[in-house]
């Protein structure tokens, strides 16, 4: 079958890497793609804004589906145009992709369905906002309420913070994301992913992940998308997994059917582990990035047949097989990011980095250009390894980042370091 990839990050390269080993395809595109993601699909320079040029792509090129990386083509309604047009797709709807898409839908549902979460208040001006700050104090978690590609939440230490964040939401500075806000309690814990796959009505659970969303060790300095993951997630024991299950995903799902807005795709669950058991912060209705690359490493089954079985409402029939070994990914970032970073910088070495087979590279913004790696954005490249052990992934990711040479290069020296202790003192 002839498959379209929207998308042009790691979590697309990693995708394009799995569907392309599928035995069920026959050929692979990938709209607008990157420099990795050109050596297992075609990519194809196609505005995925303009949805009827997407359609009609698909139509010229026999696609018989749709897969859906990025949460803002599901938020605009991509989803809907094709499915009207007849086209295949995985990828909720405009309406049940709002869990993403409105904070305060989420945190209304959660209501409705009696879901962990934290306890929050929702704004539409700037004085009724302040005033809960005011009441409530710091820290305290202020968030626009629509997507603001992941620079929309501020974890505020102090009350000065917090009340400087509600004013960035309402003078503008994340668009129409931050005409209304969402203020939260600060959770305290330790923070998991959760995927599952769901066809609107039947679940399949996927395996658990680990983010490191801070810029430097230690988690220390501002937020990212994403610095590192990796999968599974110690903290989530089979005990957590199945609240989460009984408690978050369920309701969840339950919840949007009976609000005639059935979610078919894949559900990320943000999640704090507190002393009272697992609280939604946030969901997400795609993989998230890099956690994908983490998943996809540890994935036996073939991808393209799950994600046909979610499209196709067969999710009950249909299950999935992982490797017990642990997957860890490191992001390579352009220094200064994610503030201002310089572009065009050449990358070499990575052909010799990810020659050991536990090892795969992901690229997330780099182009090809007279046979070299250009680095083209701020996450630029995901080094992911195999291992027994958290910790042998780490070093063979690691080992792998040593024989890359581009000087204009930042990582993280730290990911996985909680499940890392974690293995120390169960040796001790």
């Amino acid at each position: 079958m002839n498959v379209l990839l929207i998308g042009s990050g790691g979590r697309e390269h990693s995708l394009a890497w799995a569907i392309a080993a599928s035995p069920l395809l026959s050929r692979l595109y990938c709209a607008p793609g990157n420099g990795g993601i050109s050596r297992d699909a075609e990519c194809v320079a196609l505005d995925v804004d303009d949805h009827a040029a997407v359609a009609s792509f698909c139509k010229e090129h026999a696609i018989d589906f749709v897969m859906v990386g990025p949460e803002a083509p599901l938020v605009a309604g991509l989803s809907d145009h094709l499915r009207e047009h007849g086209i295949k797709i995985f990828g909720p709807t405009q309406a049940a992709a709002q869990l993403e898409g409105s904070k305060a839908f989420t945190k209304e549902l959660c209501d409705r369905k009696s879901i962990p979460t934290a306890a929050y208040g929702h704004f539409t001006d700037a004085e009724s906002a302040k005033a809960y700050v005011r009441d409530h104090g710091a820290p305290i978690v202020i968030k626009a309420d629509g997507l603001a590609a992941g620079k929309g939440v501020t974890v505020a230490a102090t009350l000065d913070e917090a009340l400087e964040a509600v004013e960035d939401c309402f003078s503008g500075k994340f668009g129409s994301a931050g005409a209304e806000v969402v203020i939260e309690e600060y959770l305290v814990g330790e923070e998991a992913s959760f995927f599952a796959l769901c066809d609107g009505k039947n679940i399949l659970p996927l395996a658990t992940a680990q983010d490191h969303k801070r810029i430097n060790d230690g988690d220390e300095g501002p937020n990212t998308g994403g610095m590192g993951a990796y999968s599974p997630a110690p903290v989530m024991t089979d005990a957590l997994c199945t609240r989460t299950m009984e408690e978050i995903i369920k309701p969840t799902v339950e919840g949007m059917a009976e609000a005639g807005l059935p979610f078919q795709g894949v559900l990320y669950a943000g999640l704090m582990i507190t002393d009272q058991g697992p609280k939604l912060i946030e969901y997400n209705v795609r993989f998230g990035d890099p956690e994908c690359q983490v998943l996809l490493m540890r994935l036996k089954s073939d991808l393209l047949s799950a994600l046909l079985a979610t499209a196709d409402g067969v999710l009950d029939t249909f299950d999935l097989r992982w490797r017990d070994d642990v997957a860890l990914s490191v992001v390579m970032a352009t220094k200064g990011y994610p503030g201002a970073y310089e572009k065009g910088s050449v990358i070499r070495g990575l052909d010799e980095a990810s020659s050991d087979e536990n090892v795969e590279i992901f690229h997330a913004a780099t182009s090809l250009k007279d046979g070299d790696v250009i680095a083209t954005g701020g996450r630029v490249l995901n080094v992911t390894a195999l291992g027994r052990t958290v910790r042998e992934a780490h070093e063979r990711a690691y080992a792998a980042i040593s024989k890359i040479d581009w000087p204009e290069g930042y990582y993280r020296s730290d990911i996985g370091w909680r499940a890392i202790a974690r293995e120390d003192d169960q040796a001790a």
